[in-house]
């Protein structure tokens, strides 16, 4: 299930987002980077695709080749794990 970044209601798609498509909640552009798996507001341009062009909206829809929606999983802009969780994890690796 996909989330819509402006409205955060979940939006069953079935099919790849198209350039201008928007949410059937609050009309947002689906196709941006807020929606993209791949943006991370720490990263580089926002982007951790390395060769993803700068745009410099955000919540705009754009035509960028590296655009994936991203899951429900995705929290408040980022897909990386919670810090507890990581940390935890890394204890259990080198637990002696």
């Amino acid at each position: 299930m996909n989330i819509c970044h402006a409205c955060k209601k979940e939006l069953s798609l079935g099919r790849e987002v198209g350039r201008r498509d928007e949410c059937p909640f609050c009309r947002a552009d689906l196709h941006c980077c807020r929606n993209c798996k791949f943006h991370d507001p720490s990263a580089p341009k926002q982007c951790r695709e390395p060769v993803a062009e700068l745009v410099k909206e955000k919540e705009k829809a754009n035509y960028c080749d590296y655009f994936v929606i991203a899951g429900a999983a995705r929290g408040s802009g980022s897909s990386r794990p919670e810090p507890d969780a990581a940390r935890k994890a890394l204890e259990n690796l080198f637990k002696k």
